[in-house]
Parts: structure tokens; sequence; C-alpha cells
């Protein structure tokens, strides 16, 4: 079984302006372990944006993970596409590299809120696997646990490079945390066009 984990986070600014940040949201201050970014491809296609990029990131380990890896550096690739006709950027992030201990796939759609379209909800759903015999529940339900975190400390980065960029939205003060998350068990890959291993999304 996947472990599957889902949650939406609100922006305080214009889609337009979200996207635009998106290029730019590192380095801030909650990203001290990101260590390298770079394009792979990028191309127009269909009036749409898109884009391939890697990121070097670094994380602690745990004492059982030395078990298993040997470093604490890991690659993480990120495709995404812009859609400007429908106002949605779709991104993909899954990490290549000590997979069969863990694997992580995460999918976000920053679209516009239609409760107030002058801000951006972020709708975040991730997969995470194993199969380390005799220890995958207790690797993913690990993994699950780092995701939160690190979840809320990309949204609370994103937002200081979006305040630093347009200033602080006034208007909505509360804005920019989570507003709700689900976790569930479910073969949850079946149901997105995401095929692991591919380098474009589809």
């Amino acid at each position: 079984m996947v472990k599957y984990f889902e949650n939406q986070s609100l922006f305080p600014f214009k889609w337009e302006q979200v996207v635009h940040g998106f290029w730019q949201r590192y380095p801030n201050p909650e990203s001290k372990h990101v260590l390298s970014e770079d394009v792979l491809h990028r191309e127009v296609k269909d009036k749409k944006l898109h884009s391939i990029r890697m990121f070097t990131k670094t994380n602690k380990l745990p004492k059982w993970g030395e078990r298993f890896i040997h470093s604490n550096v890991v690659r993480i690739v990120e495709e995404s596409i812009v859609d400007p006709a429908k106002k949605t950027l779709v991104t993909y992030t899954r990490n290549i590299g000590y997979t069969s201990v863990m694997g992580v796939t995460e999918k976000v759609i920053y679209k516009v809120n239609e409760e107030n379209p002058s801000t951006t909800v972020a709708e975040r759903s991730v997969w995470i696997e194993s199969n380390v015999f005799g220890m995958s529940k207790a690797i993913k339900a690990f993994g699950l646990q780092r995701f939160k975190v690190n979840s809320a400390k990309a949204v609370k980065g994103f937002n200081y490079v979006l305040n630093s960029m347009y200033g602080t939205n006034v208007a909505n003060p509360t804005a920019g945390g989570l507003m709700h998350q689900k976790e569930k068990f479910k073969d949850a890959l079946k149901q997105t066009n995401y095929k692991p291993g591919s380098y474009y999304v589809h």
C-alpha cells in the first residue's frame, strides 16, 4: 500500500504573482537545506510552459536510516506545467536515488482561489512508498511526518519570498498557512496520469 496524504494552503497573493515568485522561491530562510538548482529542460508547448528542474538537497538522517543510506544528500526532480489560460501551475516532484528505501512523489496545483480571486490556493498531494521488508510501514510513517514538517516550512519560505517581492498583503493577514489536511491509505498513484520514473508530466 502507498501512504497518501493531502493538504491545502492559501497564499495571500494573486495567481500571477505566485507563479512569478515560484521560480524565485530559493533561497529563503527556510531553505538552507537546498544546495543547488538546475534547469534541465524548458519549452512552450500548446501555449503552456513545461519545465524540468533538479534540486540537490540535504536531509538529516535518522539513526535507522544510516543502515540503508550512506549520504544525506538527495536529488529531487521537479516537473511543472504553467497554463496561463486556465490559470493553473501544476508541479510534480520526486526523489531520484534511494527510492527502494523510500520514494516520495508530490503533486501541487496552484490555482486562483474561487472564494477570493486575489489569493491563490495550493492543493498538495503526496504518495510515499517503501520496499524495505519488515520496515516499510515505519519508514512510510516517518516519511509522512517529515513531509508535514517540510511542507509547512516550504509554505513559510515561499510566503517570505512573495512578501519580499510584493509586500505583505494586509487585506489577508491570516492567509498563508495550511487550510486543511487529510491522510489515508490507498493506491493513489492510479488516480493520476503521472508515471514515476518519467521525466515529463503527461
